[in-house]
């Protein structure tokens, strides 16, 4: 999220943050005395909704309920968070943060999913398989002790920001470790409800077998849009990190989630999740974008993936997970990656060049391939005792952990260490004042040949505008008209490899950082070509390494904690019904 000079760009004011625990702290209570007076018997209220809950949906209450609760939430949690990021990018920084309505929608969802799992949890009753035993009659389920860690965690967020704002100064991205946090939490949330449903449909009224699959193939499609959130600094063209970033986040998002839907769901289920993905980034993108006059969310098509690995799904069958997931993650790696990178060009801002070359081709695919395994996992995971389950060796998650940490790690370090200058010449615009043309000469005349990005990037005056350059021959460049006024900030922006370098066209002052504003070139002027970073994390403070280290590490070792604790709740559902299996195959035969 990119932010402007406003009130507060080091945490939240006091005046603020008092009322807010205080509220926070009561609603804990509060939520507290209410499971403890259901436990006790002394509220029925849960149990009267979990009988209508069941009547309704065929699921039992303990599914039900917290399943209605979740998808409330996360639909609320999403809107909120594209609003709250076109938001920024449009007007900046929030004079505070219950300044902003679309914090409130944030807060209230991931607060929602926390809820969710904290009621499946104190409605636990039933013993069925895969539940953990706390007590004589007290069964929870592994789906809602999975959305409330999520929940909280993406919760946790909130204050852990502000902390993290104190301590770094504003961030201005969207993969902060706290934003991380509270994005990841989201997502993930989105996977635990699932294995929720998955536990409810085992112990459901078999006659509603039909329409609770339907109804899941919708969850698996939330699956998809919670993994695609990360996206969203190449949604909304803002991306401060490797275009290389995007068709790997991508394909390994594909991966997992369509092939975990086919696996579990089987025919028509990756295009259903699909369909589900479409239609809510779709209505999304027209509520926060033309509706609210907002910067317009753009998403990928994934359609093409879908058909890839239905069609391999049709070819070689899902009985053995993990070679269907491999086939079907090639597919999404070739077919997909190259129907994405037209699509990049058909409706994305910033689309995929030529110069992405060998490195998207490659990563992606293994990409698609090590999110298609993850997919195998979850979805085996997911099936039924009477369903067949491909053995594999404990070094296949190994090496497809190490995959993915690779995937992630090698486009992450990016320099700012390109030399040259730009020489850019502003061309008013009659009639529409603030508004310029820009000629760019650029010293050396090859520094953007074979880039990944060369654009004029304004954003923060009150919308967000993105043009390519185009060339005029010998280094030099030119762009239709930009803003050059205000409160807008726009920059020059180029990306070769890993080199991400910017030269300031016009900045305004920020006096709360501080930092001083940078005005229009005067004629002939050449800037320096500069870091990306240093102009676009203004905000940022100076901090000690050991600060920095410490602040990572914590942060690496949550997520650890909650991949481990993921993994274990997919272990736990997968477990019990290849014991329900075993029994079934050594029963003696009658005599």
């Amino acid at each position: 999220m990119l932010h402007i000079a406003a009130e507060s760009a080091a945490g939240t004011p006091l005046e603020d943050l008092i009322p807010a625990t205080i509220v926070g702290l009561l609603a804990t209570g509060l939520i507290g005395a209410f499971g403890w007076a259901h436990r006790t018997g002394r509220m029925s209220v849960l149990d009267r909704l979990g009988a209508f809950g069941e009547r309704v949906s065929g699921l039992p209450g303990w599914a039900a309920v917290p399943v209605a609760i979740a998808t409330t939430a996360l639909l609320t949690a999403v809107f909120g968070f594209y609003w709250d990021v076109a938001t920024h990018i449009d007007n900046g920084r929030d004079p505070g943060p219950f300044a902003n309505p679309s914090h409130f929608l944030i807060i209230g969802g991931l607060a929602g999913c926390a809820l969710a799992g904290y009621v499946a949890i104190i409605m636990g009753r039933d013993r069925h398989p895969s539940a953990l035993k706390l007590g004589p009659d007290w069964y929870v389920p592994i789906g809602g002790a999975l959305l409330l860690l999520c929940g909280g965690i993406a919760v946790m967020g909130f204050p852990l920001d502000d902390v993290w704002h104190r301590l770094f100064g504003q961030d201005v991205t969207l993969w902060s470790p706290t934003h991380i946090q509270m994005v990841g939490g989201a997502s993930l949330s989105t996977l635990a409800l699932w294995v929720l449903v998955v536990e409810g449909r085992r112990v459901a009224r078999p006659e509603r077998a039909g329409f609770l699959r339907g109804a899941e193939m919708l969850v698996a499609g939330a699956f998809l849009i919670g993994l695609s959130a990360l996206q969203a600094e190449f949604d909304y063209s803002v991306p401060q990190f490797r275009l290389l970033f995007h068709p790997i986040l991508l394909m390994a998002t594909a991966g997992a989630a369509l092939v975990a839907a086919r696996i579990r769901l089987g025919k028509g289920a990756a295009l259903v999740a699909v369909g589900m993905f479409l239609a809510v980034r779709g209505i999304v993108s027209v509520l926060v974008g033309p509706v609210m006059d907002h910067t317009t969310l753009h998403f990928p098509l994934y359609i093409v993936e879908a058909l890839a690995v239905e069609a391999v799904a049709l070819w070689l069958g899902t009985d053995r997970q993990f070679t269907f997931a491999a086939a079907a993650g090639a597919a999404i790696g070739t077919f997909g990656l190259a129907a994405e990178w037209g699509w990049s060009h058909v409706w994305m801002t910033m689309s995929w060049p030529a110069s992405l070359g060998l490195e998207a081709v490659v990563l992606g695919f293994v990409a698609a391939i090590t999110g298609s395994l993850i997919g195998g996992f979850i979805g085996r995971a997911m099936l039924g005792p009477d369903a067949p389950r491909q053995k594999v060796g404990a070094r296949l998650g190994v090496a497809v952990a190490a995959a993915g940490v690779f995937l992630l790690a090698y486009p992450f370090p990016t320099t700012g260490e390109m030399e040259g200058t730009a020489r850019v010449s502003a061309e008013a615009i009659e009639g529409r004042e603030g508004w310029a043309r820009l000629d760019v000469q650029l010293d050396p005349s090859t520094a953007a040949d074979d880039s990944e990005w060369f654009v004029v990037s304004a954003w923060q005056g009150g919308g967000s505008v993105v043009r390519e350059l185009t060339p005029q021959g010998e280094g030099r460049f030119s762009t239709p008209s930009v803003p050059v006024h205000g409160e807008w900030k726009t920059l020059l922006r180029l990306h070769d490899g890993r080199d991400l370098i910017a030269v300031p066209v016009y900045l305004p002052e920020d006096p709360v950082i501080p930092a001083e504003g940078v005005p229009l070139p005067r004629a002939g002027e050449r800037r320096a070509l500069v870091s990306d970073k240093e102009l676009l994390l203004r905000e940022a403070k100076p901090v000690s390494f050991a600060v920095t280290a410490t602040a990572s590490t914590v942060l690496a070792l949550l997520v650890a904690g909650w991949i481990f604790a993921m993994a274990w709740g997919l272990a736990r559902l997968e477990e019990p019904e290849r014991r329900i299996r075993a029994r079934r195959r050594v029963q003696p035969v009658p005599a």
